[in-house]
């Protein structure tokens, strides 16, 4: 895997944003080491289309589960310091 400084992507922008474009994914790197990674835009198709009520009967939430600690409240509200 070949490492693109980010000066170098700076400099070179357009030409890697066409390669992106043309399938090949380009690592930019600082200090040598990868920190972004720039490739091809898709379509967002892939991800599943979200369907209300499809965990129905699969969770259970127990009895007492939203009560909280008298003191751990007041912490949240803001009524201890």
């Amino acid at each position: 895997m070949k490492v693109t400084n980010i000066h170098e992507a700076k400099t070179h922008f357009s030409k890697l944003v066409e390669r992106a474009a043309a399938g090949e994914e380009i690592v930019i790197g600082k200090a040598g080491k990868p920190v972004a990674r720039l490739g091809p835009y898709r379509e967002s198709a892939a991800v599943p289309k979200r369907k209300p009520g499809s965990l129905r009967g699969k969770i259970k939430i127990l009895p007492g589960f939203d009560k909280v600690d008298k003191e751990i409240g007041k912490l949240f509200t803001g009524e201890l310091d």
